[in-house]
């Protein structure tokens, strides 16, 4: 099912990037020049769709990037919370063993109706 679904995404997706590259097949020059547009000593020549979707890729990543920065704060309480959660696991399972192995002394015995002194039936 996932692969399907991934065909159902994936071709369109290709079929589209092929359109629109035989669409925009026409070199433009992206120069790095700011002071000599006509003639610049740094820029470089390529199809239009090859610049739109090297920026659309750069977009995404700077994008991606971003993200994971603003989020910093987030993970970080993530691997606080995650700490105190093993911590206190640790000291559960220490308590536990603790209290296994030997019994409270100051403990009182668990008394039921029969049990005790006499040991039987109330007299009426």
């Amino acid at each position: 099912m996932r692969k399907f679904l991934t065909g159902l995404i994936v071709i369109p997706l290709g079929v589209i990037f092929v359109v629109f590259a035989v669409a925009n097949r026409r070199l433009v020059t992206v120069s790095f020049d700011p002071f000599n547009s006509s003639d610049p000593s740094a820029g470089v020549t390529l199809p239009l769709f090859m610049v739109i979707i090297a920026v659309a890729i750069l977009g995404v990543v700077a994008g991606g990037i971003a993200t994971w920065f603003r989020q910093r704060h987030w993970r970080r309480a993530a691997r606080q919370h995650e700490a105190d959660a093993r911590q206190a696991r640790l000291e559960l399972a220490d308590l536990r063993s603790r209290t296994a192995v030997s019994p409270d002394p100051r403990r009182l015995p668990d008394l039921t109706p029969g049990a005790g002194y006499g040991g039987g039936a109330p007299n009426p």
